[in-house]
């Protein structure tokens, strides 16, 4: 049996195989590994009092977008860009993906939605 060759992008997807490369063992050490994972990893930040009112404000459904906006200015006292601004980075929150997992994903496909939009 032949050994695979790497593939060269020449030849159809079908044909193409991929062999990955092995790895060299980590060394071992004496931490515990739930330390070293938790040393590297960045906590994930809380959600602040201001960012679960914008989550429970957006859940709310709007029949006009006139009246949304005055609300965001009344309610949070910010424009409505500032405030869209805040959502945005919501939305790539982990903490606000845990709190509202159906608001932050329906959010997310209507933001990625538009962005192919605009890319047309």
């Amino acid at each position: 049996m032949q050994p695979a060759a790497e593939p060269t992008g020449d030849q159809p997807v079908e044909e193409q195989q991929h062999i990955p490369v092995p790895r060299a063992p980590e060394p071992v050490t004496d931490e515990a590994p739930v330390e070293a994972a938790t040393a590297e990893a960045p906590a994930e930040p809380a959600l602040t009092e201001r960012d679960q009112q914008i989550l429970a404000f957006e859940a709310r459904w709007w029949r006009h977008a006139g009246a949304k906006e005055q609300a965001i200015r009344d309610t949070f006292d910010l424009s409505s860009t500032r405030y869209y601004q805040l959502l945005n980075t919501l939305l790539d929150n982990p903490a606000a993906l845990e709190q509202d997992p159906v608001l932050i994903g329906r959010l997310r496909r209507l933001r990625s939605t538009r962005a192919r939009t605009r890319r047309r």
